[in-house]
């Protein structure tokens, strides 16, 4: 019997056992578990498809794919990887939060999985058809597009409780209000001013070896070179690591990766201002995969390891990014090196269960992934904003109807896909009756 070259069902099954081959039997279980809840979250968890699906499609040529129409990625930009952050100043701010696959590559990389997160997210709600996600898609590009025109007044712009409206500046307000440095040191620390470690037994943290915590301590000490002497009160003689613990069970996509708190003696007098560190093994990001000899080269070329490549995207693309972001090595590993932020939220997108509630979050949207590939471009040397910003959004506002209706197709047809490889997915690993 001849089969045909392409089986989707196998090839897509294969890409995932590969992906997943280095975690162990009962972590690849507990993100599979994860990933069978619904068909965003086997997107959220299986970047790698996206890439190896579109890095080389030949629909980017129509309104990009140019050297001008670059710009640093987030790279797995899906509604769940914007967020409520804020560090230092206690100032709460919305926006990108997770850097892990960034890159630098051409802006409808971020813009479509953007675009396939939210059919993939309003097809969960009951009273979004077809009609009510289009609209969504039309404001997320308009936004976006509109926003890059508009670049000089964007660029610098970041979603605050004071710079926006409607439902995200109410959600900011409530979240200033419910979260605190306070709350989040009670809520995985105990004890007081110099005692204060990690709380033992608690059900996401896990206790490491002496040896394992002595090398990790060394390694945070390592770490201070790194950092771009930005930390208010920093110095080598005020550093001091007070606790140090194994994450355990985080995140969807990165679920297994090698991870650690870390809790620091803060500024201040007393410790209500101690920091919590997040300390997070980077790998390749998804798209390295797909990549050919000359484009891995050059990658090699720019970023040193992962852990600078993690810094750099995050300097670029964030609007005051966190002070504490550098990176340490430990056990042949790179590790990024973040502060948790105390204001870490997700906007509850479930809550949202009307085509005119979509419509506003998805302006937000387009908005601060327009803000944020504008910073991304001004990283990559001088002027290149202004370049980047004319390139994309002149031809794509100038036949806009054009733009969205590829962004849409694009959009509706990936989402069916995603759809039947969640069902494949879940049928081959007796996730769901099948």
């Amino acid at each position: 019997m001849t089969t045909t070259a392409h089986n989707r069902s196998e090839s897509m099954l294969a890409e995932l056992d590969t992906t997943n081959a280095g975690l162990t039997p009962e972590l690849r279980a507990q993100k599979y578990h994860r990933m069978a809840v619904s068909p965003f979250t086997f997107y959220r968890g299986s970047n790698h498809l996206y890439w190896s699906d579109l890095y080389r499609d030949w629909h980017f040529s129509l309104f990009g794919g140019l050297s001008e129409t670059q710009t640093w990625l987030q790279g797995d930009a899906h509604l769940h990887n914007f967020g409520a952050y804020g560090s230092h100043d206690n100032q709460v701010r919305f926006g990108l939060d997770d850097f892990d696959d960034a890159l630098i590559g051409d802006y409808q990389y971020d813009l479509w999985r953007l675009a396939v997160s939210l059919v993939l997210a309003m097809r969960e709600m009951p009273d979004c058809g077809d009609k009510a996600i289009r609209k969504a898609l039309r404001e997320l590009a308009r936004s976006y597009l509109e926003g890059l025109a508009n670049w000089r007044t964007l660029i610098d712009w970041v979603a605050m409780p004071d710079s926006s409206d409607g439902r995200l500046q109410k959600f900011l307000v409530r979240t200033a209000a419910r979260k605190s440095r306070q709350a989040m040191l009670d809520k995985w620390t105990c004890g007081n001013d110099d005692e204060r470690r990690f709380q033992a037994g608690h059900a996401k943290l896990g206790e490491l070896p002496q040896v394992q915590r002595g090398s990790l301590i060394d390694a945070l000490e390592a770490y201070q070179d790194s950092l771009d002497d930005e930390v208010p009160g920093h110095s080598q003689q005020h550093f001091r690591v007070k606790d140090v613990a194994r994450r355990l069970a985080a995140g969807t996509g990165s679920l297994g990766s090698d991870r650690f708190y870390a809790l620091i003696e803060g500024q201040a007098e007393g410790d209500h201002d101690d920091v919590i560190l997040d300390i997070k093994a980077q790998q390749p990001p998804a798209a390295w995969q797909v990549m050919n000899r000359r484009e891995r080269e050059e990658y090699s070329r720019l970023f040193g390891h992962e852990g600078e490549r993690h810094a750099r995207a995050f300097q670029a693309l964030a609007r005051h990014p966190d002070p504490y972001v550098g990176w340490l090595e430990l056990d042949g590993q790179w590790f990024s090196v973040r502060e948790r932020s105390p204001f870490k939220a997700d906007y509850p997108t479930h809550k949202l269960t009307k085509g005119k509630a979509w419509r506003e979050l998805a302006q937000n949207w387009g908005a601060i992934l327009a803000a944020s590939h504008l910073r991304g471009a001004r990283a990559l040397g001088s002027g290149r904003e202004a370049i980047f910003a004319d390139a994309v959004s002149a031809p794509a506002l100038g036949r806009f109807d054009a733009f969205i209706d590829l962004l849409g197709s694009m959009a509706f047809a990936y989402a069916d896909c995603v759809v039947g490889d969640h069902r494949q997915f879940c049928i081959a690993h007796r996730l769901v009756d099948g």
